[in-house]
C-alpha cells in the first residue's frame, strides 16, 4: 500500500508551508485548496471511498489513519481530505469549532467533484461522525454509489431528545453505517426507535462507543472492532463493484 498528501485545486499554484501531525514532504502547500490525502492498495483498487473527518479530530487522527490503512489493505482506495476550519489549525490559527453547515457541505462538494475525476471505478462517499452526517446530506443530491459512515451522529451530544434523522428517513443512496452498541451519539436502543430508509444498513459492533472501542471487560479490543469495520465496508463496496 502507498499513502500520501497533498493540496488539490484547479490550477493552484505551489507555495510552501508547515502542517502539523503531516510530514511536510508528504504534502505541497497553495495559496487556496483542498488538504488531501490517498491510501492505496497494492494492485487495482475495487472502488474508492473519499472519507471525512470528525467535529473534532483532524484528518490524520489515529482513527481515521487506522481506519484509512486498513480499509486500503482490503483493496479499496482511501482519499481523506480536511474541512477549511480544521485545516486553519495546522496554520496557527488555533483551535476553531466546525464551519456553519452550508459552508462543510460546499466543501464536500468541490472535493467531490476533484476526486471524481480522478477515480476510477466506483466512488463512494463517507466519514467518521460529522464528516459522515454531512456526506450524507449530498449523497443523492451527487449521486453517490454508495455512503459509508462510522460512528453516525443521530442526536447531538447529551441531547437524545432532538434526533437529526429526517433525511435518514427517504435516503436513497445504498447506506452503511458502523455504529457501537453504546454510543453516546445514538445507541444501539435508540436508534431501534427511528423510522430509517430501507437503503440504510446497521452493523453494530459490540459494547462499542462512539469511536468504536469495546469496553474492556467485552474481552474485545479496539484493534478487533477496526478489523470488523474495515471488512465489513470492503465487502459492503465489493458487492457494489460487482453489480
Amino acid at each position: 500500500m502507498s499513502s500520501f498528501f497533498f493540496l488539490i485545486e484547479s490550477g493552484a499554484r505551489m507555495g510552501k508551508g508547515q502542517s502539523a501531525g503531516i510530514d511536510a514532504g508528504q504534502y505541497t502547500q497553495c495559496d487556496k485548496g483542498h488538504l488531501v490525502g490517498w491510501n492505496h492498495p497494492r494492485g487495482v483498487a475495487s472502488a474508492s471511498l473519499i472519507l471525512a473527518h470528525g467535529a473534532g479530530a483532524p484528518m490524520d487522527s489515529p482513527f481515521m489513519e487506522q481506519m484509512a490503512v486498513r480499509v486500503a489493505a482490503r483493496g479499496v482506495a482511501v482519499c481523506r481530505f480536511e474541512f477549511a476550519y480544521m485545516a486553519a489549525r495546522r496554520q496557527g490559527m488555533g483551535r476553531r469549532p466546525p464551519s456553519p453547515q452550508a459552508q462543510l457541505l460546499a466543501q464536500w462538494r468541490e472535493v467531490h467533484a476533484l476526486v471524481r475525476q480522478q477515480a476510477t471505478g466506483p466512488l463512494a462517499i463517507g466519514g467518521k461522525s460529522m464528516g459522515g452526517r454531512m456526506a450524507s446530506l449530498l449523497a443523492d443530491e451527487l449521486e453517490a454509489e454508495t455512503l459509508v459512515c462510522l460512528g453516525y451522529p443521530f442526536h447531538p451530544a447529551g441531547k437524545p431528545d432532538k434526533p437529526r434523522v429526517a433525511h435518514l428517513q427517504g435516503l436513497r443512496t445504498p447506506t452503511l453505517i458502523v455504529q457501537g452498541e453504546r454510543d453516546a451519539l445514538g445507541d444501539r436502543e435508540r436508534v431501534a426507535q427511528y423510522p430509517l430508509s430501507p437503503a440504510i444498513a446497521l452493523h453494530w459492533l459490540a459494547a462499542a462507543d462512539h469511536d468504536l472501542k469495546p469496553l474492556k471487560r467485552s474481552g474485545l479490543t479496539h484493534e478487533q472492532h477496526l478489523d470488523e469495520a474495515a471488512d465489513v465496508i470492503a465487502a459492503f463496496l465489493g458487492g457494489l463493484s460487482s453489480t
